[in-house]
């Protein structure tokens, strides 16, 4: 089991020093709520300092219980309706079409990451708002998970390089969220693929995991 502070004490003080950045961006927050007109800022910096956190504390440990795929789900869709509401875009809404009790195996902060930034990049392809829709499927041989939004979709040019690292079709942007996507499915022994709704305009991505990864 990796720890730490026993392998690696550079990555324990970093952790150190952004919990110390975590909490006096809490602080701020926290005095910016006792203004009225402030009070919605002020919820959506702290529900990204706890998102933050979260990360940090699933650097320390990867062995985490299974996480409750529709927490996850939920977390990521917080993240996406603080981000467009601060950038006062239109309201992008996450529809859950999976049934309770589906779990992950792995630290829920790596499975936050990933939903967060396929969310994301649905919201960032419908600029005038939409729905983004997560469907999932247990099943004997594995698990399905199937996030789909309502853009205009992948280009055939585009399509096989979507995960590649550092590759946008946006000018002055990283490229990077579905290459962190692609390799933390990957990390746990599944893979995601990237198409065109076949019924509707709209992208859809598949995670696919193995049999060791459905829900228990």
């Amino acid at each position: 089991m990796w720890r730490p502070n026993e392998e690696s004490p550079d990555l324990a003080g970093l952790a150190h020093d952004l919990n110390n950045v975590f909490e006096t961006i809490a602080e701020a927050a926290e005095l910016l709520s006792d203004e009225e007109q402030s009070q919605p800022l002020a919820a959506a910096i702290a529900r990204s300092v706890e998102r933050g956190r979260r990360l940090v504390d699933g650097l320390a440990d990867q062995h985490l219980a299974p996480i409750d795929l529709a927490v996850v789900v939920d977390r990521a869709a917080d993240f996406v309706r603080d981000l467009t509401g601060l950038l006062g875009r239109p309201e992008v809404c996450v529809l859950r079409q999976f049934d309770p009790g589906l779990h992950l195996r792995g630290p829920g902060s790596e499975w936050e990451r990933v939903f967060m930034n396929l969310f994301l990049n649905a919201a960032q392809a419908m600029p005038a708002g939409g729905v983004i829709t997560v469907h999932a499927l247990s099943q004997s041989g594995g698990h399905e998970i199937h996030v789909a939004d309502e853009g205009p979709g992948i280009s055939a040019e585009i399509l096989p390089r979507i995960f590649e690292p550092n590759f946008s079709t946006r000018r002055q942007h990283p490229g990077l969220g579905l290459h962190i996507v692609d390799t933390i499915v990957r990390r746990h022994g599944g893979a995601i693929r990237a198409a065109n709704r076949s019924t509707r305009s709209g992208a859809r991505f598949s995670i696919l995991l193995p049999a060791t990864q459905t829900p228990v």
